[in-house]
């Protein structure tokens, strides 16, 4: 029996599911109940009333946010490096001084955030609903973390003040997009669309065709009748598009766009976290309530 095998029958003996990130290996999507993006899977766990346990196959954050929303299972994340950079960059200190310097600004806070900085916000989203959030708003100054690129995004498409918490939060996988690498391949394959991550750079999204997450790349990609695409986001989600969408051609903006912390879960690695139901994420009690209703007023939000 091959480890794919294994890993299908444990899963059957412990009643559990696997959520996979777009962004994962392909042999990890590939054996995954469900791929999509962090909340889309999170919303997936949340309706899987019989499963007890939920691997989580991405990087720290998301498995919190699923135990966060599923506090009566068992979240594994099978390899505790697997941290977001990004989240680490916005401190709950950092949120509290910003509330002092602008009372009566909302805070909203990209689900890209550790649960503790969660249980600070008005309300959380992702980058598939980010402006429509901020948008649901009545204020027109509104805190935002920790992506400044997103932030600049929504400031964009809603016309607010929006304030970065911290100023020059980034992902350095996406700021690895560079818009001189999309002219190169937009000469080479000139009927190619150009699809790009609102994690972005301000430059990089100004060469972009259509602007979206992951999650809206992929529903993009189903409904075009375009036939070539340059995608501007981590290299993993090219295995899911060119599952869906065998007869189209895909080229990474730029070949070394890897996350390597998406990149730490492997096959061996989930096997052994639901063998031994070993890396347990647990959030404080206090924290996960306020957390949950950050995360439960974003679900409000008509996206």
């Amino acid at each position: 029996m091959d480890l794919p095998q294994k890993i299908q029958q444990l899963k059957k003996e412990k009643k559990a599911i696997i959520l996979a990130h777009n962004y994962q290996r392909p042999e990890v999507q590939n054996i995954a109940d469900y791929v999509g993006d962090s909340i889309e899977l999170s919303r997936k766990a949340m309706m899987e009333k019989d499963a007890e346990i939920i691997v989580f196959c991405a990087v720290d954050f998301m498995a919190e946010s699923a135990a966060v929303l599923n506090p009566s299972k068992k979240v594994l994340l099978p390899s505790t490096g697997a941290r977001c950079p990004m989240a680490q960059m916005l401190t709950v200190d950092e949120i509290k001084r910003a509330k002092k310097q602008y009372p009566n600004a909302p805070v909203v806070l990209y689900v890209n955030t550790l649960a503790s900085c969660k249980a600070e916000a008005d309300v959380c989203c992702t980058s598939a609903n980010a402006v429509e959030v901020v948008q649901s708003l009545k204020a027109d100054t509104v805190l935002f973390g920790p992506d400044m690129n997103l932030a600049e995004y929504v400031a964009e498409k809603t016309g607010k003040t929006i304030i970065p918490i911290p100023a020059h939060g980034f992902c350095p996988t996406h700021l690895l997009f560079q818009p001189e690498d999309v002219k190169v391949l937009k000469m080479e394959h000139p009927k190619a669309v150009v699809l790009v991550h609102p994690e972005c750079t301000k430059e990089m999204r100004a060469v972009a065709d259509f602007i979206g997450s992951t999650s809206k790349i992929c529903k993009y990609v189903k409904e075009s009748t375009a036939q070539e695409f340059i995608v501007g986001t981590e290299e993993g989600i090219l295995h899911r598009l060119k599952k869906e969408n065998p007869n189209k051609t895909f080229y990474l903006a730029y070949a070394g766009a890897i996350c390597p912390n998406m990149k730490l879960t492997t096959l061996d690695r989930i096997y052994e976290a639901l063998k031994e139901e070993k890396h347990v994420v647990t959030v404080p009690e206090a924290a996960a309530k306020k957390a949950r209703a950050s995360l439960e007023r974003m679900f409000e939000v008509k996206s």
